[in-house]
């Protein structure tokens, strides 16, 4: 890997670093299941554990075949990710930095997963009766990077080509 690719992967780094943190302070400060509104009615900060994927799905303690194939998924991920930054080209710059995110945000749950066997979510959300599942810091990391590929892979897959001037004599 290049010096250009290796800083590239520093977001990714710092998003491993600031989710961790997060989460040690969680798990440090708040008893599992407790909650402190930030923002009455619309933000608490929880303590919640989630063995499954996003949105509690395959959340179910004991499930051990669910925590296995989410693990070796998460680990293919995050392979896959580290291959697809490799090969990046000069002119997929673009792509680097949302990419980046994701690997980040990707390795920090991995990191919980294989610590933990769950991963720590702390973020949450609410209006009226409206609740979205708490998430934390990588979950964010990788919604965000996720939401900048299709406008840096548009730059990749439809490069601006040259006009192309017709001169009659």
């Amino acid at each position: 890997m290049g010096v250009k690719k290796t800083l590239l992967l520093w977001p990714a780094l710092a998003v491993l670093v600031l989710d961790q943190m997060t989460k040690y302070w969680i798990a440090t400060r708040f008893p599992l299941h407790e909650t402190q509104p930030l923002i009455s009615g619309f933000f608490n900060l929880v303590h919640v554990r989630n063995r499954g994927m996003a949105f509690g799905i395959m959340n179910r303690p004991g499930a051990d075949w669910g925590f296995i194939l989410l693990l070796g998924a998460t680990l293919g991920a995050v392979a896959l990710l580290l291959f697809w930054f490799y090969r990046l080209k000069p002119e997929d710059g673009r792509l680097a930095f949302p990419l980046s995110l994701v690997l980040g945000g990707a390795a920090g749950n991995l990191l919980d997963r294989v610590r933990l066997g769950e991963v720590i979510d702390f973020l949450d959300f609410h209006l009226g009766s409206y609740h979205w599942p708490a998430f934390n810091v990588a979950d964010s990391a990788i919604t965000v990077g996720r939401s900048g590929w299709p406008r840096a892979s548009s730059f990749i897959l439809f490069p601006r080509r040259k006009k192309f001037r017709c001169h009659v004599s």
